[in-house]
């Protein structure tokens, strides 16, 4: 019995000094330290994304047309936010809007903002997970 206790304290005091506060060493200089794929620090594209998005998967059209909502209404910034989900090709001539797609196509400001409006808060709300 003393020695399997003998044994257990050598092999807890081993792992215990091998914990260091200073990462891994190779001579003078640190490990390489590897990122995971997708984040590219220092890149315009790393920069341009914003950084609300939570980690994970990707939050739906839907989702993002909701969050709008939480802007001003009647705001320019409102209608950033949903022209950066949904970016605008106006048409001279479009036809009234009949899904949240369609909205892309109006010219006024004005009016692509209440047909963002109108579509966004007839969604359902989602659920919070």
């Amino acid at each position: 019995m003393r020695m399997i206790l003998a044994v257990a304290a050598v092999l807890y005091s081993a792992s215990a000094f091998a914990q260091a506060d200073k990462p891994p060493m190779v001579g003078d200089k640190p490990l390489v330290q590897v990122k995971p794929k997708g984040t590219k620090a220092g890149t315009k594209e790393a920069a341009a994304k914003p950084a609300a998005a939570p980690k994970g998967k990707p939050q739906s059209i839907a989702a993002r047309l909701q969050a709008c909502l939480d802007l001003d209404d009647g705001t320019k910034d409102r209608l950033n936010c949903y022209d950066a989900v949904i970016a605008p090709t106006p048409k001279p001539k479009p036809a009234k809007a009949k899904g949240y797609a369609d909205c892309r196509f109006f010219k006024e400001e004005d009016e692509r903002l209440t047909c963002f409006n109108g579509f966004a808060e007839s969604i359902p709300k989602l659920p919070k997970t």
